[in-house]
Parts: C-alpha cells; sequence; structure tokens
C-alpha cells in the first residue's frame, strides 16, 4: 500500500470525521470506551436570552470545563462561581475523579485557584506575549 501526505487548510467536518474515527476506535479498544457526555449551564435573562454559561462534557470519569462565560452584567455577583459549583455537583453525582479545565493569564487563572484548583500545565506565549493555564481539581483519590 501506497501512502501519501495530502495538506488542506479548509478541511471539511466529513474530513475531520475520517481522521476521528480511528482514533476512537483505537481509544475505545484501550479504555472500554469513550462516550462523551456533553451538557450546558446557560446563563438566562428574563426573556430566556442566553447571555453566557459553563458548558463541558464527562469522558473517562472526567470532567473537562470547555467554555465558562459570564455575562458583563453579572460579574462580581458570583455567577461564575455559581456555575462551578454546580458543575462540581454534577461531576461528583456522575462519580467522576475530577474536573479539569484550561484558561488564559488575561482570564481567569486566580479564580479556578480559589476554587480549589491546581494547575498542571501551561503553555508560554500562546498567544504571544501571554500563558495558557491548564487546572485540575481532584474529587476521587
Amino acid at each position: 500500500m501506497n501512502l501519501r501526505i495530502e495538506l488542506t487548510q479548509s478541511p471539511t467536518e466529513e474530513q475531520r470525521q475520517a481522521i476521528l474515527q480511528p482514533l476512537i476506535e483505537y481509544n475505545d479498544a484501550q479504555t472500554g470506551g469513550s462516550k462523551s457526555e456533553p451538557f450546558a449551564l446557560m446563563v438566562k435573562d428574563e426573556n430566556g436570552a442566553i447571555l453566557g454559561g459553563l458548558y463541558g462534557r464527562m469522558i473517562f470519569r472526567w470532567m473537562f470545563i470547555e467554555l465558562l462565560s459570564v455575562p458583563e452584567q453579572g460579574r462580581g455577583q458570583g455567577i461564575g462561581s455559581k456555575l462551578m459549583a454546580q458543575a462540581e455537583a454534577l461531576a461528583k453525582e456522575k462519580n467522576c475523579y475530577g474536573l479539569w479545565l484550561d484558561t488564559f493569564d488575561f482570564q481567569a487563572p486566580e479564580f479556578y485557584r480559589k476554587l480549589g484548583f491546581s494547575q498542571f500545565g501551561e503553555i508560554v506565549d500562546y498567544p504571544p506575549g501571554h500563558k495558557r493555564h491548564y487546572f485540575q481539581k481532584r474529587l476521587i483519590d
């Protein structure tokens, strides 16, 4: 079999899935399953418009917090802490080992430290002149 590498700078979702599927199959064979369970906690206004919230997923008995967005008018009111507390309660309910996330130095690394998260990695100059931090909070030892 002749294999070749081809670059595309505008990949389709079909191409992404073609790359992802063998990886999922391999991971499932190694771990017994990699089913991802997404969830969202939404911050809404009185009209039901979504202004922010928390989006994540559980996989391999860990919760990954992918997005946390507190609307400007809700900052300083404990909304972020409430969102994180609800996510942590869900992680405990689902018997997760812990939660993990990433954030930039210009976002909220101190916020996560105050919530009991510990840093386990960082990338310097991502974006240039800044750092990307990786945090975890273990629930089960």
